[in-house]
């Protein structure tokens, strides 16, 4: 294992398994912790400061949550997203960007328009100096911003539960692919439709914007 991890600062608040658990589930999200990278318990332990008891407890519920296989007799690895589990992401996120981009061109505020529109600034400066890692900052917030403006709490909630599927997912996208000045495109044409109060077209490019994603990725997994 190649993550040399910080040492856990411990609060009484919460079980030490679940400190340990949310603080390698966030490393996996990262990409710190990448697809097939074994989880060794004796290091892991060592580096964060706590007995194995509760490294062995967060690695189980990593497992229960598909973050990590385990393979007998050779041990714990961080999961890949198969291609079922790719695809199936960007069919939910089709139907709910469409959904929020409409919503949101309806119900958006100043305020949240002059926020977003810095989002997608800091996307294109971004691009221009190829910080891959602000890239992928920027387009979460980007896609969050528009669900926020929603003012939907159960499609927020929805966003919330397949959240660390989308990162994930966001994470091998920017990876393996180059294609930023298409979703710079994208992120512009959604931009100017709900800065524009155009619920069906916001809607549209929206769509738009996963069906290139995942025509893209469709090739991709085929080749």
């Amino acid at each position: 294992m190649s993550v040399n991890f910080d040492r856990l600062e411990i609060r009484n608040y919460k079980p030490l398994g679940e400190v340990v658990f949310e603080y390698l589930r966030n490393a996996i999200l990262a990409g710190e912790l990448k697809p097939g990278e074994r989880l060794m318990e004796v290091t892991i332990a060592d580096q964060l400061g706590v007995s194995r008891t509760p490294v062995r407890e967060a690695i189980r519920k990593l497992e229960k949550e598909s973050f990590v296989i385990m393979i007998p007799r050779k041990g714990a690895y961080v999961a890949d997203l198969t291609k079922k589990d790719i695809m199936e992401v960007l069919e939910i996120r089709k139907e709910l960007e469409g959904f929020a981009a409409s919503l949101a061109a309806e119900r958006m505020t100043l305020e949240e328009r002059e926020t977003l529109g810095r989002v997608v600034e800091r996307f294109n400066e971004s691009l221009i100096s190829m910080d891959k890692k602000s890239m992928i900052e920027s387009d979460n917030e980007f896609h969050s911003s528009i669900f926020e403006a929603t003012k939907n709490q159960r499609l927020i909630n929805i966003i919330y539960d397949l959240h660390d599927q989308f990162q994930r997912f966001r994470l091998i996208y920017f990876n393996e692919f180059n294609n930023y000045k298409e979703i710079q495109a994208s992120h512009n044409r959604i931009f100017d439709a709900i800065i524009k109060q155009d619920a069906a077209t916001a809607r549209l490019e929206a769509e738009n914007h996963v069906d290139s994603i995942r025509s893209l990725v469709n090739k991709w997994i085929s080749e």
